[in-house]
């Protein structure tokens, strides 16, 4: 197996922008030489100073050593002429196909022939792209996640034509660059923009229905469901505008598959201009700085039947809807989400009248309920289900390891366990249980089709 870059090989980067200085931060620190392109004037001698600057901070903090030398490996170049001794060339400039093949064509005659190209794009075929080169097989996907310095994983993803030297080289650096490298098949989403497409569109998908506000739908996936942030704060993150035209073309390059349909929610706010933090308003208003977050309670283990005061019992949800739970139980029930967090808002659902009672229930256990309508799988059952079901379609497709998809989750998304990690929390027979349901209840919406491989023990 083919080794990792010579630290004493250049490493070109095409584009200054955020993700392009991003990557010319990790090579540079990691011991290359980083020559830096940029058609626009002076943005690589801006990503420059910038970096200069970072790796300073980090100096002063402990974070690392030799700044200055580091600093020094930097080298902005007027023209792709100023690339020839580049080992290795990642492009990172705006994702258009036009664009990305005309500039890999450039660099690709300003290479020597045992140079490896490597693209950044995070949605479109890396087939399409190297199509344009000459020498195909020394093309690659290289796809890094902002901010590159801190997210460790890496998906390197091979074209139709990519040799297997260039992958387990690219592997083998990516690594040696202290990331977490994953291998992925050239298909629409590549791993991680596809199998997250779950925590994004279920939680609009809820949206739309009125089920719970957005401050409640986030405080659910962070409080029960273990999030590190929920998904309507994560979509003001990454901006509306970014994350919608990534659903769409997974969508429009799977054929239209319905999991993958985009949300009118979402499109509502691209077109009236709130696409989040940058805009300072999304699903949240972010003119000014955000007010610390407290703590949230610590919940303690709660009993699977706890009887609420006055009547009626509170069950956890395996899926079914309330209604359907009571006439199977015989007495009113109340269902409670799905935990795997450590405490904070928890989602609730049943008959208005043992509302109040469930609330208190919860409430002296250390959990604020948040109630919501009788809907199946109530708010984190109900994304993991569709995360672990996507996760077992990606390894059925073959796009990736199941390893691989399970650390793709962890390690690129900040999600609290990959879809192994669901199906052991919650179990595969509760999680196709709500996948049923959920079809049943959007008259067989294919969206919620179940996994083969979920189907398995």
């Amino acid at each position: 197996m083919s080794g990792a870059l010579p630290r004493e090989t250049p490493v070109a980067v095409l584009g200054a922008g955020t993700m392009g200085a991003g990557i010319a931060q990790v090579a540079a620190a990691a011991g290359h030489e980083v020559l830096l392109f940029d058609q626009r004037q002076g943005a690589a001698e801006s990503a420059q100073r910038g970096i200069a600057e970072t790796f300073a901070r980090l100096e002063a903090r402990g974070a690392l050593a030799g700044a200055a030398a580091a600093a020094q490996r930097l080298r902005p170049v007027p023209d792709l002429a100023g690339i020839g001794a580049a080992g290795l060339v990642i492009e990172a400039i705006i994702e258009d196909l036009g664009a990305k093949r005309a500039l890999l064509r450039a660099a690709e005659a300003a290479v020597g022939p045992a140079a490896i190209l490597a693209t950044n794009t995070s949605s479109l075929a890396v087939a399409a792209i190297g199509a344009a080169l000459a020498r195909p097989g020394r093309f690659a996907g290289l796809h890094f996640f902002n901010p590159a310095p801190v997210m460790r994983l890496v998906e390197i993803v091979r074209g139709a034509a990519t040799e297997d030297e260039v992958a387990q080289i690219l592997t083998a650096t990516a690594r040696g660059w202290g990331k977490v490298a994953v291998a992925a098949r050239d298909t629409p989403g590549f791993i991680v923009n596809r199998v997250a497409r779950p925590f994004y569109g279920e939680a609009l998908m809820l949206l739309e229905e009125a089920a719970l506000s957005p401050e409640a739908l986030d405080a659910a996936m962070t409080g029960a469901g273990g999030f590190r942030m929920g998904p309507c704060a994560l979509m003001d993150l990454i901006g509306h505008d970014v994350n919608f035209a990534v659903t769409h073309s997974v969508w429009e390059a799977t054929f239209y598959d319905p999991r993958y349909r985009p949300s009118g929610v979402q499109r509502a706010l691209v077109d009236a201009g709130w696409l989040g933090r940058k805009a300072g308003r999304g699903f949240f208003r972010h003119e000014a700085a955000a007010a610390p977050m407290p703590k949230p309670p610590a919940g303690r283990k709660l009993p699977d039947v706890l009887p609420l005061p006055g009547g009626g019992v509170l069950l956890e949800s395996d899926g079914r809807s309330a209604a359907c739970r009571a006439a199977a139980f015989g007495a009113p029930v109340v269902l409670r989400d799905g935990i795997l967090g450590a405490g904070g808002g928890i989602a609730i659902a049943g008959p208005e009248a043992l509302l109040p009672a469930a609330r208190e229930s919860l409430a002296a256990e250390g959990w604020i309920a948040l109630p919501m309508p009788d809907l199946p799988g109530l708010v984190v059952l109900r994304t993991a289900a569709m995360l672990a079901n996507e996760a077992r379609e990606a390894e059925r497709l073959r796009i990736a390891s199941r390893d691989d998809v399970d650390l793709a989750l962890v390690q690129g998304l900040n999600h609290p366990v990959g879809g192994s990690g669901w199906i052991a929390a919650f179990g595969a027979a509760r999680l196709r249980t709500t996948l049923e349901a959920l079809r049943d209840h959007y008259g067989g919406d294919t969206r919620y089709r179940v996994s083969p491989l979920l189907e398995q023990p």
